[in-house]
C-alpha cells in the first residue's frame, strides 16, 4: 500500500474534501497523513490522521480576520511546502496530493532540493472555471506572480488534477479542458427527514468582514415566516447579539449532515461546499456572496442559471430578502431544478473517484515535476 501525504491550509471549505479523499484511502489501506497550519493539527488529529510538524509555514488561521494582502502572502507561502519536504524527508511518501490554491508550496514540490522534483496531485475544491479564471486572472493572481510564483507551471507539473466538482455547473465543465479530471463534489446526502417547512441559514466558517449585519437582516427577513429558521453562526459572530424572533434557532456550530435532512431550504454565502451538500440533499438555495474576490459569486451565478436557487446581495435589505426567501420555500420548478442537480451529485461520488485516479496514478507511476504521463 502507499503512503500520501495531503498539503492543506486551515481556510474551512477547502479542508473536508481532502480528508474525506483520505479517508477513503485509509479505508483502502494506504497510509495517510497531513501537513498545514498549526490550527488544523487538533482538528485533523481528532479524524485519527497523522499531522506533520510546522516550522517554516507562516502563521495562519481563519479564526482571524484577513486582508487580500495576507491571502497572498499565504497563497504564495514556500513555508508551507519546505514544511512538506521536510516531512518527506523523514519519511517518504509515494505521492503528494496538494490544495490548488498553494501555489507556493507546489512551487517548492515542483523545484525539490535535489531537481528531480516530487510527485504530487492537485486538488481543486471549487469551479475550474473560477480558479483558472478571476482567481488566477485576478488580484490574487498578480500578487502570486509579483511574489515570483508560475501557477501555470506549477499546475502543468502536476501527475493529474481532480476537480471536485460539478461539471454541468462548473462553466468550464462543458467544455473541460484535457489535463483535468472531474470526480465530482465530495459531499454525502443522508435521507430526508419528514418534518415542518424549516430553513437554514448558514454563512461561512471564515472570518468574512460584515457577517453579522448579514445574519441580522437574514434574521429580520425571516422573523414573520411560517418555518422554524436554524441559524448556525459560526465562530466568529457571538450570536448574543442578534435580535431573534420566537422561531428562530440559533447555534454556533452544527453539522450540516445532521440539519440538511431536516430543512426545505438553505440560505448560504455559496461556499463551494456547502452549496454542493444542500443540492446533494435536493435542496433550493439563496446565496449572498460574502466576497468579490472569491468563487461565491460564481457559484450564486450558477444555481441561479440552473433554476435552483437565487443570487442576492451582501448588503440586500431585510425587506428585499423577505420574499426571496419566502419564494424559495414554497414549491416550485426550483425544487425540480435542485432534485435533478441532486441526483447529478450522488451519481458522482467524489471521495471515491477521486481515491480511483489517485490510485491509478500510483500504478502507472507518478511522474515527477516536469515529466507528466500522457492521459486519454
Amino acid at each position: 500500500m502507499a503512503d500520501i501525504l495531503f498539503v492543506t491550509w486551515d481556510g474551512g471549505g477547502n479542508v473536508p474534501p481532502a480528508t474525506a479523499i483520505a479517508a477513503e484511502l485509509r479505508r483502502r489501506g494506504h497510509r495517510t497523513r497531513f501537513v498545514g497550519h498549526a490550527a488544523q493539527r487538533a482538528p485533523l488529529e481528532a479524524q485519527g490522521f497523522e499531522v506533520e510538524p510546522t516550522t517554516h509555514a507562516r502563521p495562519f488561521a481563519a479564526d482571524n480576520p484577513q486582508s487580500v494582502l495576507a491571502m497572498i502572502r499565504m497563497f504564495g507561502d514556500r513555508g508551507l511546502g519546505r514544511d512538506a519536504l521536510a516531512a518527506l524527508a523523514r519519511r517518504p511518501a509515494d505521492l503528494v496530493v496538494v490544495d490548488c490554491l498553494l501555489l507556493g508550496a507546489m512551487d517548492e514540490l515542483r523545484r525539490d532540493r535535489d531537481g528531480a522534483g516530487q510527485p504530487y496531485v492537485v486538488l481543486e475544491h471549487l469551479y475550474d472555471a473560477f480558479f483558472r479564471g478571476s482567481f488566477l486572472r485576478g488580484p490574487i493572481g498578480v500578487g502570486l506572480r509579483l511574489m515570483g510564483l508560475r501557477p501555470g507551471s506549477a499546475l502543468g507539473a502536476a501527475s493529474a488534477t481532480l476537480v471536485a466538482s460539478l461539471p454541468v455547473l462548473d462553466p468550464a465543465g462543458r467544455s473541460p479542458r484535457h489535463d483535468v479530471t472531474y470526480v465530482g463534489p465530495v459531499v454525502t446526502a443522508g435521507p430526508p427527514v419528514p418534518g415542518p417547512p424549516a430553513v437554514l441559514v448558514s454563512l461561512s466558517t471564515f472570518a468574512f468582514p460584515g457577517m453579522a449585519g448579514c445574519l441580522q437582516r437574514l434574521l429580520d427577513a425571516t422573523a414573520t415566516l411560517d418555518a422554524r429558521i436554524v441559524v448556525t453562526t459560526g465562530p466568529h459572530v457571538d450570536h448574543a447579539r442578534l435580535r431573534t424572533a420566537p422561531n428562530h434557532e440559533l447555534h454556533a456550530v452544527v453539522p450540516h449532515g445532521e440539519l440538511m435532512p431536516r430543512v426545505s431550504l438553505v440560505v448560504t454565502h455559496g461556499g463551494h461546499g456547502t452549496t454542493m451538500r444542500a443540492l446533494a440533499h435536493d435542496l433550493p438555495l439563496v446565496v449572498m456572496p460574502m466576497h468579490p474576490f472569491v468563487d461565491q459569486p460564481m457559484v450564486g451565478r450558477s444555481v441561479e442559471q440552473a433554476g435552483a436557487g437565487r443570487k442576492v446581495a451582501k448588503k440586500a435589505s431585510a425587506d428585499e430578502l423577505a420574499p426571496v426567501i419566502a419564494g424559495l420555500l414554497a414549491d416550485g420548478p426550483h425544487r425540480a431544478a435542485a432534485a435533478r442537480l441532486g441526483a447529478a451529485i450522488r451519481a458522482m461520488p467524489g471521495a471515491t473517484n477521486a481515491a480511483d485516479v489517485i490510485e491509478g496514478v500510483l500504478r502507472d507511476g507518478a511522474t515527477a515535476p516536469g515529466r507528466r504521463a500522457a492521459r486519454p
